[in-house]
Order: C-alpha cells, then structure tokens, then sequence
C-alpha cells in the first residue's frame, strides 16, 4: 500500500485504513529505533532526498495520519511515544542500527533545519532529543567492533610476547648449559 505523502486531499477507505494501521504496528513491532520528525516547510524535492538517504542506511521513512498512528502504536513500545502525534509528523523506521537512524536524521536537520526531530525510541526507551544527540556520538558499528577486537588483540599479542620471550630464555639457558658443559 502506498501513503500519500501530505496526507491532504487523499480519503482512506475503512479497509485501506485498516491495512495501513497493520503494516505500521507489524513496522512499530520490529523496529529496533523509531525517531519522529516535524516536516512542515519541506519541498517534495527536499523530503525525496531525506528519503533516499534514509534508504540507504535501510530506514523508513513514513508520513501517515495521526489517528492511524495512534492506533498502530497501541500495544508496541512505540504508544509511550503517543503524545507526540500531533501536526505534520514523518516517522523514521529502523530494523537494524539504531545508531545511523539518529545520525542520519540529526545530520539532515542540520543541514536542513526546516526539518525538526523531535523524540525517539531506542530499544523501546523514549528519548529526548538531547538523548538522540548523545546518541548520534556513538562511533558506528564497525567503528565499534574494530575497537572490540583492538581489546581483545592487545593482552594476546601481549602475552604471545611474553610466553616468546619465556621460551627464548629457556632455549638460551639450555644452549649456555650445553656449552658450558662441552668446556668442561
């Protein structure tokens, strides 16, 4: 089913309706991080690339009704988020890295500052947008793991050290042994 992106004009029919509200729970319920947005001022050619940067990373970016909204967030994580439908509201979606949907949105709204990100939800936790800026500082994933094997790389590359240097000192104890023991 496609949205309408302003959500002016078009009528929804009961059964569109409620397959729009289901699509969006099934959205809500997978959803690793949700970030809500306000879109008002923003030109169809700059909403089609906040879009497709969105896409990119694998995040959804969706403008549909308020009350349909409201309706789908019932039962997931996402009602803590209920107050917040109210006016023009694009919601970002995403199934994966919860870290890249707040940066992308937060990157685009500097750049843009028509659009205004509102609230999150991380992990199902509602944050703030001072939270979603302290998130968005986390390194990314691969920045993170490499880190992750750095820790674990340097104590065994330091004890590969030491248990080398163990093994020498045995071997140059047994080599003085055995010469010592020819001079004699």
């Amino acid at each position: 089913m496609t949205y309408h992106p302003w959500g002016r004009g078009y009528k929804l029919n009961r059964s569109e309706k409620e397959q729009a509200v289901q699509q969006l729970k099934e959205e809500f319920e997978k959803s690793k991080a949700v970030v809500f947005a306000d879109y008002r001022g923003l030109t169809v050619a700059e909403l089609s690339n906040l879009r497709r940067l969105l896409k990119e990373g694998n995040i959804d970016f969706k403008v549909v009704k308020n009350t349909l909204a409201k309706i789908a967030a019932e039962g997931t994580s996402v009602a803590a988020a209920k107050d917040f439908f109210k006016g023009p509201v694009g919601i970002a979606i995403s199934h994966d890295d919860p870290v890249a949907i707040v940066k992308t949105m937060l990157e685009f709204s500097k750049k843009n500052n028509k659009l205004k990100v509102g609230i999150g939800l991380i992990e199902g936790a509602l944050c703030t947008t001072a939270d979603l800026k302290t998130v968005a500082e986390i390194p990314s994933r691969p920045v993170l793991l490499s880190m992750l094997a750095g820790v674990f790389q340097a104590p065994l590359s330091k004890m590969a050290a030491a248990l080398n240097a163990t093994v020498s000192k045995v071997a140059y104890a047994l080599e003085a042994a055995k010469n010592k023991k020819q001079e004699s």
